[in-house]
């Protein structure tokens, strides 16, 4: 029912928005405030249906490198105001993934990020920035980061976001970090929601740090044991 209340509200306002005179400020409130909720209706329905269904990992043999810079391109392109800077390697990295729960992960990832700087001075000023990194560590595995300069994570408790329903912002769900978990979990890695490196003067700037670790590429053997989800204080 919701994609025809959606149509039907913005059909209303194509219609009847250039011929209302009397209160037509109320009007284009009212129907923007209908479409916008719906919106975020559809949004929560989206999220709840993929927790309750999450499907298992098929993975195979492919390039992570590859799947995290089609995600960064599509993050440029929906978030203009924001700099997405990469340290990627230039070769590829083959692993045991789903491709497209991966991507899926990470896109939940920056999106949270886009708008942690939207809710912050960085935000405010037009200085947002994004930078995603791979770092092969060899037998240890892969570690990737991104890292933002947003409001960053509470000091207390952050632990806790990685649990369902569990969310600081207002309307949340508490579904999308607990999402991105289940994803990495299943494919034998483990997540930590950190605090940005401090400076050369020892200080902490603001924004948040998420640290993924996904196991050793590929070697043709079976996928990883699951791996519990590790939320260090940072």
């Amino acid at each position: 029912p919701l994609t025809p209340i959606q149509l039907s509200a913005e059909r209303i306002r194509r219609k009847f928005g250039k011929v209302i005179t009397e209160d037509k400020a109320i009007f284009d409130q009212c129907t923007d405030t209908i479409v916008r909720q719906v919106e975020d209706i559809k949004r929560m329905v989206d999220e709840f249906s993929s927790f309750a269904r999450m499907p298992k990992p098929q993975p195979v043999e492919d390039d992570l490198i590859a799947v995290l810079r089609e995600v960064i391109f599509m993050m440029r392109v929906g978030n203009p105001s924001v700099t997405f800077d990469e340290n990627l390697p230039s070769i590829p990295a083959i692993a045991l993934i789903d491709r497209r729960l991966i991507a899926q992960a990470v896109q939940n990832l920056m999106k949270n990020a886009c708008e942690a700087i939207a809710d912050s001075p960085a935000g405010e000023a037009g200085q947002g920035r994004i930078v995603l990194s791979v770092e092969n560590m060899g037998e240890a595995g892969m570690r990737l980061d991104i890292l933002d300069n947003g409001k960053g994570f509470p000091k207390e408790d952050r632990q806790k976001l990685l649990e369902p329903y569990v969310t600081t912002r207002e309307g949340g769900t508490g579904l999308g970090l607990p999402i991105v978990a289940k994803i990495f979990e299943d494919h034998g890695g483990t997540i930590q929601l950190l605090d940005p490196p401090a400076t050369a003067d020892g200080s902490v700037p603001p924004g948040a740090l998420v640290r993924i670790l996904l196991p050793a590429l590929a070697d043709g053997g079976s996928m990883p044991a699951k791996s519990k989800t590790e939320t260090p204080e940072g």
